[in-house]
């Protein structure tokens, strides 16, 4: 199979998008296919997995770079000859990407996976909110299908009024992220840095932005015997320096790799605390290392934490609920190992290797159906 996948960031770039992005060039040069990416320019590697990385103008936004939309797109696409175009978190290059496919016959398939309308309500943006939805819905109206990480998202683009939706999860690294790697030496050394009392880590990864809400930190101020860890970086990282002030918190930056597991392996419990989150990647990866999660009872992590199970969700109205739950496991280690074994249970069956599978089955299942450009011509002709 010939897939192009349009994507809205791509290496050097590191968040969800691109890890998702690379995951499935993978699956793909494993198993055979051809593939092309689309992306904008950021200083992009020319390949990937011997794949041809085409990049096109872009601006710069909070730290991010913003695919324009360009006539190169088509031409891309057409000296390609894709049987399907894989339109990863689609915004303006997404959607032009899928204006595009539509343009050759080709049938794409859109991944929801950044809420957009939520950074407009949490930005105060009034009508925009509203503007920022019928934007969602022009996009993947346009795709032939379009997959959903979470039964939020599932909500939210079927009041919408989004047709043709299907489910389709993250996979995770069940070996970079497993209990085990906390008698690697790295992750001691870690863990002896972060806790030389035997103090209880609390753990955050993550982009450290504005909608990742980590100001809710402070709501543990003066909470005895606890550390808190926060590994990644963003346009936040000051705000959040300040309204923690005082507090034990080590920012320890972007890590991945080993250093990633081996943070992951130092921690006690994982805190996550955004509500936007279609999905929740970090939250899968921290059940892997066999940590119990605490996070917002909002977006992709209701279907993640079973609540009383495997971790706790709390209302993110209520603060003081979430510093109750983290003060009930600091105080009990059986009740973290009980529930860190359940997230390593939870997510045993979300190998990258199955999830790209479906991901392939989804790209089968639109090879036939007729793409929205040739739906009208039919009509027209009618």
């Amino acid at each position: 199979m010939r897939v192009a996948i349009v994507t809205e960031s791509f290496l050097p770039t590191v968040n969800g998008v691109t890890n998702s992005v690379c995951k499935v060039l993978d699956h793909l040069h494993a198993n055979g296919h051809q593939a092309i990416v689309i992306c904008p320019s950021s200083g992009n590697p020319p390949h990937y997995r011997g794949f041809t990385v085409h990049q096109v103008a872009a601006i710069a936004y909070r730290e991010f770079p913003v695919g324009l939309p360009n006539l190169q797109v088509l031409r891309i696409l057409a000296d390609f000859a894709p049987d399907v175009v894989h339109a990863a978190s689609p915004f303006m290059l997404g959607a032009q990407g899928i204006a595009s496919a539509n343009r050759l016959g080709v049938p794409s398939v859109a991944v929801f996976q950044t809420d957009v309308a939520g950074y407009a309500r949490r930005n105060h943006l009034g009508p925009a909110t509203k503007l920022a939805w019928r934007f969602v819905k022009w996009v993947h109206d346009g795709a032939t299908l379009t997959l959903v990480p979470s039964t939020a998202s599932m909500d939210d683009l079927q009041k919408l009024g989004v047709k043709h939706l299907r489910h389709w999860a993250r996979g995770v690294d069940l070996e970079a992220f497993h209990p085990r790697n906390r008698a690697l030496p790295e992750a001691q050394a870690l863990r002896e840095r972060l806790s030389p009392r035997g103090e209880i880590v609390v753990g955050y990864v993550g982009r450290i932005a504005p909608e990742k809400q980590l100001e809710r930190f402070a709501a543990l101020r003066g909470m005895p015997g606890i550390h808190i860890a926060l590994v990644g970086d963003g346009p936040a990282l000051a705000q959040v320096k300040a309204v923690t002030e005082g507090m034990p918190v080590t920012f320890l930056g972007r890590l991945g790799g080993a250093a990633l597991s081996a943070a992951y392996a130092s921690f006690d419990v994982f805190l996550h605390t955004g509500t936007e989150e279609t999905f929740g990647q970090t939250l899968q990866e921290a059940h892997a290392a066999g940590l119990p999660v605490i996070a917002p009872r909002a977006g992709g992590p209701i279907d993640l934490v079973a609540d009383g199970e495997n971790g706790y969700l709390f209302d993110p109205d209520d603060p003081d609920e979430m510093r109750d739950l983290v003060a009930d496991l600091a105080v009990s280690p059986t009740l973290r190992r009980r529930m860190g074994e359940a997230g390593r249970r939870a997510v045993l069956g979300r190998t990258w290797t199955s999830v790209c599978g479906e991901l392939v089955k989804h790209y089968e299942s639109v090879l036939d159906v007729p793409t929205l450009d040739t739906r009208r011509t039919a009509r027209a002709r009618l």
